[in-house]
């Protein structure tokens, strides 16, 4: 038997290729996903970091106005942005501390920041509100509030902000570059996966009626033709497997069935022929039986007819005895006659006996064809039978 791949090998290769494709089309999908979702993770981490700049440029702007109105006014009320912005501004330095962490550029940048704003805080804004709240320092406070120095500190903080949000920009295209390379890789992975899946299943699908769906519907339509009687056709077994070991087993069956069905014509044909010559002797035998029965029915009318005149020559023996006594010579020839009578009856009862012992062995014949007629019947009926089978 060659060594070729079965039902089961070809549907397990078949369903096993399947699943490996689905498996590494979810894989990379998977990982696009992944790719995906970090490059959206780091969109989301530069918009805090962003968000959060914005909350130190607007704490720093709120103790600015607050001071300008201060100075301004000279009233304490003018001061609530002021002292409102430096908790915010704690506050904003914490979340870009915490959103930069171990960054070594930003977060450089974000310790020069911090110092610009903790400097204005301390030679301009507190310096400021100690010498306006004298009236006799109140100028030089002002002059504090317009000299460049807070300008410049203002311009660097916002220059070291600025560069944070500008990295956290170009971080931002190289995350959106990568958020829709992801896209592009994830919906090229799927409608690839899909496309390679329906490839597969349309090649696995012409590979089974190739191989599987038409031979077994050649096999069927060779085993209906059988069903019907026709034992002449053989199946063609080019495939190999169990489609193919079918179809050997097929032809094999149906060529013993083939010789077995040529042996039972030839065993009926001679079963006939004896059954033809044994209904021909019964025939012959029933007929000499007849002729024999016949014959014995005119034995027996002989025999009646015998039994009659001996009646008959009784009677007449009796007149002879009783007109004996006229004549010796008439007793004499009436004796003899009797006595010749008397022989021939005799002579009759033994030919009669043999004809009964003829009747009996014809009797007995006659039983022993009927058995052989029942026999003869019983094996052409058992013919019969075979032969519609």
């Amino acid at each position: 038997m060659p060594n070729t791949f079965g039902l089961n090998r070809t549907l397990g290769g078949a369903i096993g290729l399947i699943a490996l494709l689905t498996v590494l089309s979810g894989g990379a999908v998977l990982l696009t996903r992944n790719q995906l979702q970090t490059a959206n993770e780091a969109l989301t981490h530069s918009g805090q970091v962003i968000r959060a700049l914005d909350m130190f440029r607007a704490a720093m702007l709120n103790q600015e106005t607050g001071l300008r109105g201060y100075l301004i006014t000279g009233r304490e009320g003018s001061l609530e942005p002021y002292r409102s912005g430096r908790p915010a501004l704690d506050a904003a330095i914490s979340r870009l501390r915490n959103l930069i962490g171990d960054d070594a550029e930003r977060s450089s940048l974000l310790a020069d920041a911090v110092a610009a704003a903790r400097m204005w805080q301390a030679d301009i804004g507190e310096a400021a509100i100690r010498r306006s709240a004298d009236p006799a320092t109140r100028a030089e406070a002002v002059d504090i509030e317009a000299d460049g120095k807070g300008k410049a500190m203002f311009d660097t903080l916002r220059g070291k902000l600025s560069a944070i949000e500008a990295l956290e920009e170009r971080m931002q295209a190289m995350q959106n570059a990568r958020v829709a390379q992801a896209e592009r890789n994830e919906s090229l992975a799927l409608w690839g996966g899909t496309l390679l899946t329906l490839l597969i299943c349309a090649g696995i699908g012409f590979a089974i009626n190739r191989l599987i769906v038409r031979p077994l519907v050649r096999v069927m339509g060779f085993v209906e033709r059988v069903g019907d009687g026709d034992l002449s056709g053989q199946l063609e077994a080019g495939t190999g497997g169990e489609v193919g070991r079918l179809a050997g087993t097929l032809n094999a069956m149906v060529s013993g069935l083939s010789d077995l069905a040529r042996t039972n014509r030839t065993a009926t044909l001679d079963l006939n022929a004896a059954a033809a010559e044994i209904r021909a002797s019964a025939q012959e035998q029933a007929a000499s039986v007849e002729q024999q029965f016949a014959a014995v029915q005119e034995t027996a009318a002989t025999v009646d007819e015998i039994t009659h005149s001996g009646a008959q020559i009784a009677k007449r023996a009796t007149e002879v005895i009783a007109t004996a006594q006229a004549t010796a010579q008439t007793s004499r020839q009436g004796l003899r006659a009797v006595s010749d009578t008397a022989k021939a009856m005799e002579a009759i009862r033994e030919q009669a006996e043999a004809v009964a012992g003829n009747i009996v062995s014809l009797s007995e014949k006659t039983q022993t064809i009927g058995d052989i007629i029942e026999t003869v019947n019983d094996i052409s009926e058992r013919t019969h039978l075979l032969a519609l089978n």
